[in-house]
């Protein structure tokens, strides 16, 4: 009884012990072919971008749209992006960046004060409001042109800087996120310490709270910065002055006045090489920035 005793044990140890790792059990085809899939669906519109970056208008029109044409003509396409139409595009480049880098860096800023406010205070009407800042996440952009339009235009404010950096100051996702990072992301107990140490709320926010929340300010920052330099509807409608045009707007004119003369202009190449010209910029800073925005939605991600 005393040998059955101990070896029942033993079995049921053996019984409940996890069985090994095995990578090429957990491998699925199925899934790797999927993802395989979903790569090529992002990748191959950028590389049809550069590889028609090196052709001219001919080989664009008579050459394989996935392989280079008979004469690599990048060099030559670059420059006449910079030069066409006496160098509108290096105007357009400024405007762009002047729009998404102030849009981007307010959006940031009111984002995470607001975030930061409706993680950290309880004051009247403060779940009503962030309710409405939800339900404000549903609403399409192009929903709210025309009234924007209207409201910028009674305010005379229309073809000009303004109306397209301050609509773009509005993230409510950015209010989202940062109210998520925010509440896990700063202590209560570090800012009942700085209270007590006579710290004001102005000041706990900018030296204390601020410098925890980087992760997540540029996570926002991000975010906005795409969403204003690939924004083509709003400076559409705001805009009738070729001067103030951003990329978007200006490169679609551009294609056209292409299309509309039969190609007479030949600007296909010219647009096609601006496009990838416009994107190398937001390559850049994500590239820059993605261990920012990895660590801002891994650390906001772990509580709800």
């Amino acid at each position: 009884m005393s040998a059955l005793s101990t070896a029942a044990p033993a079995a049921a140890s053996t019984a409940r012990r996890p069985k090994a790792y095995s990578p090429e059990k957990r491998r699925s085809n199925l899934l790797t072919v999927i993802l395989w899939v979903i790569a090529l669906y992002f990748v191959i519109p950028l590389f049809w971008l550069v590889i028609a970056s090196t052709k001219d208008n001919a080989d664009l029109f008579s050459s394989f749209g996935l392989w280079f044409g008979a004469h690599f003509s990048l060099f030559q396409n670059i420059g006449d992006v910079f030069s066409a139409q006496g160098g509108i595009f290096l105007r357009w480049a400024l405007n762009t960046v002047l729009y998404a880098g102030v849009s981007a860096v307010g959006a940031s800023l009111l984002a995470t004060m607001a975030g930061y406010a409706f993680a950290k205070y309880q004051f009247p009407g403060g779940k009503a409001l962030f309710s409405v800042t939800l339900g404000a996440i549903m609403i399409p952009l192009t929903a709210l042109a025309i009234p924007t339009y209207l409201l910028f235009s009674s305010a005379g404010l229309t073809n000009t800087p303004f109306a397209v950096i301050l609509p773009s100051l509005v993230s409510p996702f950015g209010v989202f996120l940062m109210r998520v990072y925010a509440a896990d992301a700063v202590p209560d107990s570090l800012i009942e310490a700085a209270r007590v140490d006579g710290a004001g709320e102005f000041r706990i926010f900018w030296q204390v709270s601020l410098r925890l929340l980087g992760p997540g300010v540029v996570t926002v920052f991000l975010f906005a910065l795409v969403a204003t330099w690939n924004n083509y509807f709003l400076p559409l409608i705001m805009l009738n002055t070729q001067e103030l045009y951003p990329l978007t707007v200006g490169l679609a004119q551009q294609q056209a006045a292409s299309a509309a003369g039969g190609g007479a202009q030949a600007l296909f190449s010219t647009v096609i090489t601006g496009s990838l010209v416009s994107v190398i910029p937001l390559v850049v800073a994500f590239l820059y920035l993605q261990r920012y925005w990895q660590t801002g939605l891994a650390t906001g991600g772990v509580k709800g």
